[in-house]
C-alpha cells in the first residue's frame, strides 16, 4: 500500500486532524500495547465513513473497523492495513419514551447512564463495560447475566457495497459472545436502538453502584487489560480452571495472570504484544493437558506476526 497516495485520496474526504500515519496502536487498546498502524481515520459522521469504505472498495485496500480498543490484542510489530476507528466522533445519542437511539462510537457505560438518567432499565450490566457499543453489540456483550441481545432492537449497518441498512434484532444471530455482525465482515454497525423498559431512577442507580462495586472487587481494573481473556468454555469458567491449573499469577515478561482473577491477563506496565500471546498459548495448553478443555481466546489478535 502506497501511504502518501492513499493519504491524498482519504484527505479529499476526511478532515486532515482526523487522518493519522503510523499511529501507535497503543494508544488505541485497553492492553496499552500493540505496534503502529499504517493509516487510522476517525470519521466524523456517517458520510465520512461511508467515503473512507468506498474509497477502500474502490482502490482494493484492506481495511478493519474497531471501536475503543478494549477487546484487542495488536501485535508489536503493528497493522499493514487502515484501521477505520468509530468512538467518541460518531457518539450522539437520543431518548424517545423507552427506545435509546445512539451512534455506534458512544462509550456503554455513557449510554447507561443515559438509560439512568431517562429513567429506563436494562442496561445497568453495562454501566462498567469500557467499550463502545457497536463493538458490543458486535460481540454481544455482557456481564452478571445480562448481554446486548437482551436490549438491542435493531442495529442501522453499512454494508462495504456502501448501502445502509436496518437490521432487527431477531436477524442478528445473537450468541455468546458473537454476532452476525462479527461473522459478516461486510457489516459495519452505525447506529443501534435499545428497548428498554421504564423505572425508579433512584433504584436503576443502586443497581449499577452495586454492579461497578462488583468490578471494583473482582477485576484488576487498575492494570491495563482487555476483560476476561477467555471466552466460558460450556460447563466451565475460565477463570476457575486457570486457577486450579495453578496459574493464578504467572509471568511471562511484563504480561500476568491477575491475582485478583484468573480469568483476566493484565500488563504489569512494560508488556509487549508477544509476552501477552506467549502467556495466552501457555494458559490454553496447560488447562488441555489438565483437564481436557480448550480455551478459546475472547480477546481478537490484530497485526503482523
Amino acid at each position: 500500500m502506497d501511504k502518501a497516495k492513499v493519504y491524498q485520496w482519504l484527505r479529499e474526504g476526511i478532515n486532515e486532524k482526523n487522518l493519522l500515519l503510523n499511529e501507535p496502536m497503543n494508544k488505541h487498546t485497553s492492553f496499552k500495547v500493540g505496534g503502529p498502524v499504517d493509516i487510522m481515520v476517525l470519521p466524523e459522521n456517517v458520510k465520512e465513513l461511508q467515503w473512507v469504505v468506498e474509497i477502500c472498495r474502490n482502490e482494493a485496500l484492506p481495511f478493519l473497523v474497531i471501536g475503543n480498543g478494549t477487546n484487542l490484542l495488536v501485535r508489536d510489530k503493528g497493522i499493514r492495513e487502515i484501521i477505520i476507528k468509530i468512538s467518541h466522533n460518531l457518539s450522539e445519542k437520543s431518548v424517545k419514551g423507552t427506545l435509546i437511539r445512539a451512534l455506534a462510537g458512544s462509550s456503554l457505560s455513557s449510554v447507561a447512564h443515559l438509560a439512568w438518567k431517562s429513567g429506563l432499565i436494562g442496561l445497568e450490566f453495562a454501566s462498567g463495560i469500557p467499550g463502545a457499543l457497536g463493538g458490543g453489540v458486535s460481540m454481544n456483550a455482557g456481564a452478571y447475566g445480562s448481554e446486548m441481545k437482551d436490549v438491542v432492537k435493531s442495529i442501522i449497518a453499512l454494508k462495504t457495497s456502501g448501502e445502509l441498512v436496518e437490521v432487527n434484532n431477531g436477524d442478528l444471530l445473537f450468541e455468546y459472545r458473537s454476532s452476525k455482525v462479527q461473522k459478516e465482515e461486510n457489516l459495519i454497525i452505525v447506529e443501534v436502538s435499545l428497548d428498554l423498559e421504564p423505572g425508579d431512577p433512584d433504584e436503576i442507580l443502586m443497581k449499577m453502584r452495586k454492579l461497578n462495586k462488583l468490578r471494583q472487587l473482582k477485576q484488576p481494573l487498575d492494570f491495563p487489560n482487555a476483560g476476561s481473556t477467555f471466552k466460558r468454555p460450556t460447563g466451565y469458567y475460565a477463570g476457575k480452571l486457570i486457577e486450579d491449573a495453578g496459574l493464578k499469577g504467572k509471568r511471562i515478561g511484563g504480561a500476568q495472570v491477575s491475582r485478583k482473577h484468573a480469568g483476566f491477563l493484565i500488563n504489569l506496565g512494560y508488556a509487549t504484544s508477544d509476552d501477552i500471546i506467549k502467556l495466552i498459548a501457555l494458559i490454553r495448553k496447560t488447562v488441555e493437558e489438565k483437564f481436557g478443555v480448550l480455551l478459546e481466546p475472547e480477546v481478537k489478535i490484530l497485526g503482523e506476526p
